[in-house]
């Protein structure tokens, strides 16, 4: 039996699971759809372009999981968990060809879910693996959302804004994007809570409003780039490497300590760089407020200088019917996710919780709102429990309590080791 104290794998894990390989494959397909139109369609130059944030995309995401798939091989017990699992407990040289040709995280998608069937459906042991496997598929989803699904919206919204006109073939790949970029939302929060020990107070009102304000910071900035780019597309490349670097850079002086090796973590800097072109995301402890209101008013005054120059440079017969209604309708919401964003942490974050403590037994039942601290449970030497240090490591810099801390870096020590 599972010792209590950790992350129980339960059917809606499952059901994320089954919807996570789900949008993946929408996404891929509708990109395959899109791509093929564009090329029939003699749109060489668009075709080139998707194709290559498909590339990149696949690249970057390959590239963590092959990383981690090394790094997790070094645990101890890590083979005895994954004995039937051809992707993680194959020959290393079958992994590796599988990530070169481009199928690491689909296979992971495949692990995870027959991972959570055993356990699940089959009630076999490996609970907290499966747990293990769910968050790094939600970490490779956040890479994988914005390394392609936020610059592709980008890049239908300008096309369809160039050229006046909506085919259905580039609203289908709108609608996949939005919807890979709305369930990596709700997926990765999800996966944060979980390391909450507290995680029961924080219900689906808290995971509506963290949606809330990450849609409303989000579709500002990937619409302010698409505008521009409909005026000036030779400036877009210009403006993203005179930014990328000073994000990377900002990225760098923080000190992150995210992946096991240089060269990892140099990937993981660059990514963050990048995705922090659409959205913020904190990388590092303490001055959490100060580097969130530094970054929302560089982006801020980013995407209004974005929006400006499209309104000076735009043709006024072919934008009137809607460009008085972005220019006024963008920095409001903007404006409406930074406040949604401020309801959260002042109303739903953990950190505004502060009733009495007190020491309770997993699984007891409290009124709402009552804090507890765990008792140190021992599991049983036959069943090897794993804890995900990349995804505890995301869940300490989002939530600032101290008990929060005292827990992920307590996961964060045992993530390299199987108790």
């Amino acid at each position: 039996m599972e010792s209590p104290m950790f992350s129980k794998y339960s059917w809606l894990d499952f059901l994320f699971s089954v919807v996570g390989v789900c949008t993946f494959l929408f996404d891929v397909g509708s990109d395959i759809w899109v791509a093929t139109e564009f090329y029939s369609r003699g749109d060489f130059f668009w075709f080139g372009v998707l194709i290559g944030l498909m590339v990149l995309s696949s690249v970057v995401v390959q590239m963590f999981s092959w990383f981690w798939f090394k790094y997790d091989r070094e645990l101890e017990g890590f083979d005895e968990q994954t004995a039937k699992n051809v992707l993680l407990g194959g020959c290393i040289k079958l992994s590796f060809l599988l990530h070169v040709l481009q199928l690491g995280f689909f296979c992971r998608h495949i692990s995870a879910i027959w991972q959570g069937f055993c356990v699940w459906w089959r009630r076999e042991q490996g609970s907290g693996f499966a747990v293990y496997l769910t968050h790094d598929l939600s970490m490779l989803r956040l890479i994988e959302t914005f390394c392609e699904s936020a610059p592709q919206l980008t890049l239908m919204t300008h096309i369809m804004l160039h050229t006046n006109e909506a085919r259905t073939v580039q609203c289908v790949s709108v609608v996949a994007s939005t919807t890979s970029i709305a369930w990596m939302v709700v997926d990765y929060h999800r996966s944060l809570r979980s390391f909450l020990p507290d995680k029961a107070k924080q219900g689906w009102g808290s995971a509506l409003v963290y949606f809330l304000w990450n849609l409303l910071l989000i579709a500002p900035r990937v619409a302010s780039v698409a505008l521009f780019a409909t005026v000036l597309p030779s400036y877009v490349a210009a403006h993203f490497l005179l930014i990328w670097p000073v994000l990377v850079f900002w990225v760098w002086c923080q000190e992150t300590d995210f992946m096991d090796s240089a060269g990892g973590e140099w990937l993981y800097r660059a990514t963050v760089g990048l995705i922090w072109y659409f959205s913020w995301f904190n990388v590092a402890e303490g001055g959490t407020r100060g580097r969130s209101i530094i970054y929302h008013s560089f982006m801020a005054t980013d995407g209004g200088i974005l929006l400006v120059t499209w309104w000076f440079y735009r043709d006024p017969v072919l934008t009137q019917s809607y460009a008085p209604i972005l220019l006024a309708t963008l920095p409001l919401t903007y404006l409406m996710g930074v406040l949604f964003k401020t309801l959260y942490y002042c109303c739903f974050h953990p950190t505004l919780w502060r009733p009495p403590v007190r020491e309770a037994v997993v699984g007891e039942e409290l009124p709402d709102g009552q804090e507890v601290v765990f008792r140190t449970v021992t599991p049983e030497a036959s069943s090897p429990q794993f804890h995900n240090k990349r995804m505890a490591s995301h869940a300490t810099h989002f939530y600032s309590e101290e008990q929060t801390r005292k827990l992920s870096k307590t996961n964060g020590r045992e993530a390299n080791t199987v108790v």
